[in-house]
């Protein structure tokens, strides 16, 4: 019977590692607040981010970082909904241009959470690996190039040529190319805030983001 019963044990434990090693480690910075540790402002935002289409909680990663800063928070949040749901821009180049940011600082919590949505909007997976592999895209459409080159213009080169800035312009628009701005401008935000508060995937659904080779 004690056999039995250590047996038993084992299997239990062996499950639980199994499982656990699936998943990240909780950040153990900006943890999650109480719902009677908020203040008036807070609870006001708290609510605000949990209706449609957010339907996000304040206890998640970045939100839990953004509500130390009641006076801070709304504004990002706004700056968030505008950049997802009404800018000029459609959902496929709105995830790759984070999926973009994403993989400049290596944020795998951001590249988990929105890898399924560009996949949703329509990205090309392969689109989506070259990225991660930090290469660029060989089966992009016209409009995601002109994206890219945009983004990676600022990123690497911390300035854009006429030939890049006229493909976006032929694209987007000069609303557009703002637009495009804005989103990797408001990710890089959310990334340091993911990096800083040592937020990684949740669990290995996703593929995470390679390291890259030195350069």
């Amino acid at each position: 019977m004690t056999m039995r019963y250590l047996g038993l044990a084992l299997a239990v434990l062996f499950t639980i590692a199994t499982s656990e090693a699936g998943r990240a480690a909780e950040p153990t910075r900006f943890v999650p607040l109480k719902p009677d540790e908020l203040s008036s402002s807070q609870k006001e935002w708290a609510d605000a981010i949990a209706v449609p289409p957010r339907n996000a909680k304040f206890t998640n990663p970045p939100y839990r970082a953004y509500i130390r800063n009641p006076e801070l928070a709304p504004k990002l949040s706004a700056m968030s909904d505008y950049l997802r749901w009404n800018s000029s821009l459609p959902a496929r180049l709105s995830e790759f241009a984070i999926l973009i940011t994403a993989r400049q600082w290596t944020a795998q919590y951001e590249w988990f959470a929105h890898y399924p949505l560009a996949m949703k909007a329509g990205l090309d997976p392969d689109v989506a690996k070259d990225v991660a592999n930090g290469v660029r895209p060989k089966a992009m459409k016209d409009d995601e190039a002109a994206l890219y080159d945009l983004a990676m213009a600022l990123y690497r080169d911390k300035k854009v040529s006429d030939d890049v800035y006229r493909a976006a312009q032929q694209e987007f628009g000069e609303r557009g190319i703002m637009d495009v701005i804005g989103l990797i401008g408001y990710y890089d935000l959310v990334s340091m805030t993911l990096i800083t508060m040592q937020a990684e995937a949740p669990n290995d659904s996703v593929p995470p983001l390679p390291p890259l080779a030195a350069k």
